[in-house]
């Protein structure tokens, strides 16, 4: 199975999809019991939490919390979007910047302005896409990005995308209730894959195609901590409540170079490691030994390793002790939680 292949199927009666590139599994969604991140609410202010300059709200789905509050008072109505999956016992993450994303065009009403992706080089390319932004948003006061999946689509195709979106941009701004209420939910894992898995490939939808596909069988192997690497080197992921922690080894290699090169490899699979993993929050690699003057090419390797993930990662540096932090969005449930 060659080229990049997206496979919407179900796994323990969850959607899910999986993304698989030249028979390796790459990326998995699946479904959780939590609201789904974009799911938009009409909240309620609950009680503020001074020392964190933050407010606890009410939702249908359950408390949830908002940072960076100004000028909200305890029953005031709000909107606000999940930003994110709560850990275990904690209020749903939500934020008020609301964005209406599809796959090729992403609404801001809080940010005006038409703009479209700087991956998109082409300038005739650029203008054709802003005459599509100006006939479909330009007199609405909302901004808009059209995406780096819009670069050579069907001008119909982006056009439809622009007004649904538009469309519930204004059905949610304009709403005038006043009790906490749902007002758009989020999508899925297959509404995921179409709107962000957007290179050329092949699209299988028929059911048992997990276990046809391959994705079974790689997801068994995944879901372990052990994450094997070039020349008997591997390194373990362990979830822990407070942080992710990775240890790097090197296996039978002996060299002068073994350190470095298994940390290489580590960081070369570290982001795929994390997407099919759904794992996010603050992560801590104990790396092989290696000189301090090779520290330069790690840092050369996971810098260009993560600049393609499409989860929020900051690479946050070495501590004292010499290892290596990273803070990763929690824009997933993790696997072994969702799937037991």
């Amino acid at each position: 199975m060659k080229g990049q292949t997206i496979i919407l199927d179900h796994i323990e009666n969850r959607e899910a999809a999986a993304l698989m590139v030249d028979g390796a599994l790459q990326d998995m969604l699946v479904d959780a019991d939590q609201p789904r991140p974009g799911t938009i609410y009409r909240a309620i202010a609950d009680r503020p939490v001074k020392g964190q300059g933050g407010m606890f709200l009410k939702t249908p789905d359950g408390s949830a919390f908002l940072r960076q509050v100004k000028g909200m008072a305890p029953g005031q109505a709000v909107l606000v979007q999940v930003s994110g999956y709560a850990e275990a016992g904690k209020a749903i993450p939500v934020a008020q910047k609301l964005l209406f994303k599809s796959r090729y065009a992403i609404v801001t009403p809080d940010a005006p302005g038409l703009n479209i992706s700087r991956s998109i080089k082409d300038e005739a390319e650029r203008d054709r896409l802003l005459e599509i932004a100006h006939e479909g948003a330009g007199g609405s006061g909302y901004g808009l990005i059209l995406r780096s999946s819009c670069e050579n689509a069907a001008e119909e195709d982006i056009a439809q995308d622009i007004d649904t979106m538009m469309g519930l941009a204004t059905d949610v701004l304009e709403d005038s209730g006043t009790d906490m209420a749902v007002l758009a939910t989020g999508d899925g894992p297959h509404l995921l894959a179409w709107r962000d898995w957007v290179a050329p490939g092949d699209v299988v939808t028929e059911a048992g195609s997990f276990e046809t596909h391959g994705v079974l069988d790689a997801l068994d192997r995944d879901r372990g901590i052990l994450q094997p690497l070039d020349g008997g080197a591997s390194f373990y992921i362990e979830p822990t409540r407070a942080l992710i922690a990775i240890d790097v080894n090197t296996g039978p290699d002996t060299s002068l170079a073994a350190g470095l090169n298994a940390n290489l490899g580590c960081a070369r699979m570290l982001p795929r490691a994390l997407r099919v993993k759904g794992l996010g929050g603050q992560i801590v690699l104990d790396l092989a030994p290696m000189p301090k003057k090779d520290r330069r090419r790690f840092e050369t390797a996971i810098r260009q390793a993560f600049k393609t993930c499409t989860v929020e990662t900051a690479l946050v540096g070495w501590t004292p002790l010499g290892h290596y932090e990273l803070q990763r969005k929690r824009a997933r449930v993790p696997l072994h939680e969702v799937l037991k």
